[in-house]
């Protein structure tokens, strides 16, 4: 980047942060660009706000899946806990590394990857035991065959205009047998309003609708996007960037789990999922 564009992008994060709270949500195009840029923006200006709201149920070295609590330590997806030890492995869109730091423990060598400095600062705040790299999901900063192991906790993939190139660079970085597991909001909760309560049980969108969701400024321009996949398409993103689906977790509500996380809620987690966890091989 050189200091045009950097002035440029400085200008416009100034600017978008100034009319976040009066942004406008609607359902429109958004390429890969916007959606990268306001992605960066928005996670920066909120990352402070979202691990204090969430750092207690997250921990500091917790692997959590999603809102209904999924821990890795149960759920095993990524393979037996004990069979990780030694094992390179990359996290994709990490936060604060709380994931990492899991990894760690259990004698991986884990990689945390964010495109927000913000979220990276809190993982340095945490601790300096894992390695950090600022970077987009599109492109991974890493040799071919760098990785044994990919993961993603709701990071990045929900963001991106182009899953596939995504999946497409984790499959370049993984070695032969690598193991990709993600999960992202499970596709259902696109066709009901995003509330906790009993108003979020009434579907009041088409579930085939896939304009993404964008919150934008005056001007126009987008300050957060998300995209919406069918579960169909989310399957055939995964084939289409050479990997084989080993499983998909619909993660249910558990009793324990009391809290309200945005649209999840006990509510709503009792009779519709929430999350989806895919589970994938590199061809």
């Amino acid at each position: 980047m050189n200091q045009e564009d950097y002035d440029t992008e400085e200008a416009y994060e100034a600017e978008a942060s100034a009319g976040e709270d009066d942004a406008e949500a609607t359902r429109r195009a958004a390429g890969e660009a916007e959606s990268s840029r306001a992605s960066r923006g928005w996670w920066d200006r909120n990352a402070d706000e979202y691990q204090s709201d969430h750092g207690a149920f997250l921990g500091d070295d917790r692997f959590v899946w999603g809102p209904e609590g999924l821990d890795e330590a149960e759920a095993g997806l990524l393979g037996p806990a004990s069979s990780l030890k030694g094992l390179d492995v990359l996290e994709i869109g990490a936060g604060a590394a709380q994931c990492s730091r899991w990894l760690a423990a259990q004698g991986a060598r884990p990689v945390a990857l964010d495109l927000s400095h913000r979220q990276l600062q809190h993982a340095l705040r945490i601790g300096d035991d894992v390695p950090l790299v600022e970077a987009d999901a599109g492109r991974l900063p890493f040799r071919d065959g760098s990785f044994d192991l990919a993961c993603s906790a709701y990071g990045a993939v929900p963001f991106v205009a182009d899953p596939v190139n995504v999946m497409r660079e984790v499959h370049r970085v993984l070695r032969p047998g690598g193991r990709w597991v993600f999960s992202v909001t499970h596709p259902i909760r696109w066709a009901f309003p995003d509330e906790p309560g009993p108003e979020g049980l009434s579907v009041a969108a088409s579930y085939f609708d896939r304009t993404p969701y964008v919150e934008q400024d005056e001007q126009g321009r987008a300050v957060y996007v998300e995209h919406h996949r069918t579960l169909g398409d989310r399957v055939r993103d995964v084939v289409a960037g050479g990997f084989r689906l080993l499983d998909l977790v619909e993660p249910e509500w558990p009793a324990w789990n009391g809290q309200e996380w945005g649209g999840w809620s006990p509510l709503r987690g009792n009779l519709i999922p929430g999350t989806a966890i895919f589970v994938c091989e590199r061809g």
